[in-house]
């Protein structure tokens, strides 16, 4: 298991917009690599009421469980190796054992026992170091919807911001309030299941 600060910074942007960007950071076709988020939450959705995820991450035939949850900077994360196994296990609903079952009951009172697989979103992904952080390119896929979005991953919060708005200044593009992957899925999730 690992831990990490996450510090970043998002726009969903229009696909034209998304393109000239890429031109711009010189990001063709072949940077883009394929991932998918398995996302997992209760019936009663307590993670996404305590502003946390539960995910797995398939990436290159590697499996990572990571539990994202508030921090008084950015977002803490928290990741567990899994194996191919143990990854179709949770799709079935059965979530292995270890440190984030662990800090699920500690942190939300959540047993994985309760939790639930949700769906899935596909992203393809080119990332780029700029200025002393990642930016991050993702066209992302899920349920019936298809979205664009920039990021930028960094160390430094006031530093990383005014390097991240500098990029759509620069670039004539607005910057819109954008919430994270999984609250884009679980809206999309909530409007189709209410139709």
């Amino acid at each position: 298991m690992s831990q990490e600060i996450e510090i970043e910074f998002k726009n969903l942007v229009s696909k034209s917009d998304f393109h000239v960007l890429c031109k711009k950071f010189f990001i063709d076709q072949s940077a883009f690599v394929s991932q998918i988020n398995h996302y997992f939450d209760s019936d009663d959705f307590l993670l996404k009421s305590n502003h946390s995820a539960l995910r797995i991450r398939e990436k290159n035939k590697q499996y990572t469980l990571t539990l994202k949850q508030p921090n008084v900077i950015g977002l803490l994360e928290t990741h567990q190796k899994l194996t191919r196994e143990e990854a179709t296990s949770a799709f079935k609903g059965i979530l292995p054992p270890g440190l984030i079952a662990d800090q699920l009951l500690l942190s939300f009172n959540i047993d994985i026992v309760k939790l639930r697989y949700l769906g899935s979103l596909i992203t393809n992904r080119a990332e780029i170091e700029y200025h002393g952080g990642t930016l991050v390119f993702d066209h992302s896929k899920y349920l019936d919807t298809e979205d664009f979005e920039i990021e930028y991953e960094v160390n430094e919060e006031e530093i990383g911001k005014e390097i991240f708005e500098n990029i759509f200044r620069e670039n004539k593009i607005s910057i819109k309030k954008t919430d994270n992957k999984i609250k884009r899925f679980f809206l999309r999730k909530q409007q189709l299941e209410n139709k």
